[in-house]
């Protein structure tokens, strides 16, 4: 299964690399695909020391942290997807914070589900596209079944 990652889900796992979000990440790969868009790391960059206070990590500590958390995604250049999903997806996305249109755009054109944290996002993909998203309790169920 494929699945798009946003940027607060890699903030969770890099916050407490001992969490269910970050267990999906690291050892998921058997078991689904991950993907994200350049965009994340340029986050990741922007919020280096406030993510180093949070978690309460040296600087190595914490390239060493983002670089486990973020190994078994692949960024793809959200500069590439067509003009037309991205307006589209705009469109869906007006009462949305707009940051987060790349990664909906980007499950879109995947045909991947988006796991994300942010329950206004959420909660609206809910009612629009239903299919799209995916939770971490989704992730976790879908791990022990396959496991099991």
């Amino acid at each position: 299964m494929k699945v798009v990652v946003d940027t607060n889900i890699v903030f969770s796992a890099v916050l407490n690399s001992n969490s269910r979000i970050a267990l999906v990440l690291i050892s998921g790969k058997r078991h689904f695909k991950f993907y994200s868009c350049g965009f994340l790391r340029t986050e990741l960059l922007k919020h280096q020391a406030k993510l180093r206070k949070l978690a309460k990590l040296s600087e190595s500590e914490l390239v060493e942290v983002t670089a486990k958390v973020c190994a078994n995604i692949t960024f793809m250049d959200e500069r590439a997807l067509s003009s037309a999903l991205v307006l589209r997806t705009e469109e869906l996305m007006a009462s949305n914070d707009l940051k987060d249109v790349p990664f909906v755009a980007l499950a879109k054109n995947l045909k991947a589900k988006l796991w994300t944290g942010d329950k206004a996002l959420t909660k609206g993909l809910l009612v629009s596209h239903p299919k799209l998203v995916i939770s971490t309790a989704d992730l976790l169920a879908r791990i022990e079944s396959l496991e099991g």
